[in-house]
């Protein structure tokens, strides 16, 4: 990404009372490359002198990228919680798995130490234990990745599914009306376009080592209509470019293929 994509994005975040985002930096550091006096240029702008005068310094030292903003973070931070303590907030976020409040209750009542719950809070954020996601709950580990089972080859392994769901008529259901109103009787009638509609279903199919996925949209779950759809997913599975094709990376597995039979 270049300077001027990266000073798009940064004007992107900057709050509505900003007077100056990158690219207002940059056009204004252009002016007073062009010539026009650095005085004028920012009463125009409607800073300071001393302000314009920091951001043109920082263009002619590193180019675009100086006119990005910078992080207001301390070099040290010499009020920071000492390791060893936050060491034993770590200890005890595994052990107890206690929120923020609880564990400042626990360091005082066991250890004799004060620490506010926001402290508390900054250190699991720092130490990546912050959601209780993040700890094996056996254990109360860190998880630092998730390890899936996956066939070698594909083929070895088909999940198949059907999932019921009920269709909507045609000005919605029973609890888009009144109760006792002609609209909420009529949605109870049978017939094409109003009341009783019945259900559609999803039958799906997904190949665990491709995480190639079928879906099609059927009237049933009958036997003779789920071994319809098997036969047809088969063919598609059995087409040459699903055998050569590479698997996907684990990556690029989060959005499945889904191909409509029908």
């Amino acid at each position: 990404m270049n300077a001027a994509a990266e000073s798009r994005n940064a004007t992107t975040r900057g709050h509505r009372n900003a007077p100056l985002t990158p690219e207002g930096r940059l056009r204004l550091c252009l002016r007073i490359h062009a010539g026009r006096p650095i005085v004028h240029v920012a009463a125009a702008a409607g800073i300071s002198r001393r302000c314009l005068a920091k951001w043109y310094a920082r263009r002619r030292a590193h180019g675009e990228n100086g006119l990005l903003d910078h992080s207001s973070r301390p070099a040290t931070s010499p009020a920071r919680t000492p390791e060893d303590m936050a060491d034993l907030v770590e200890v005890l976020r595994w052990q107890t798995k206690h929120g923020p409040a609880r564990l400042a209750a626990d360091l005082q009542r066991l250890h004799g130490v004060t620490l506010a719950p926001a402290t508390v809070h900054r250190i699991l954020v720092r130490r990546g234990l912050n959601r209780l996601r993040d700890l094996d709950p056996p254990t109360g580990e860190q998880l630092r990745e998730v390890i899936r089972y996956e066939h070698d080859r594909v083929g070895d392994l088909v999940h198949v599914d059907v999932k019921k769901l009920g269709r909507i008529p045609t000005g919605g259901g029973r609890r888009m009306h009144s109760a006792g109103t002609e609209s909420a009787r009529a949605s109870k009638r049978t017939g094409p376009g109003t009341g009783k509609v019945g259900y559609t279903y999803l039958h799906s199919a997904l190949d665990d080592h491709s995480r190639l996925a079928c879906t099609e949209a059927l009237d049933d779950e009958k036997a003779v209509t789920a071994v319809a759809f098997w036969h047809r997913v088969v063919a598609l599975f059995c087409r040459p470019q699903h055998h050569t094709d590479p698997p996907l990376p684990h990556q690029e597995r989060r959005l499945l293929p889904v191909y409509d039979l029908g």
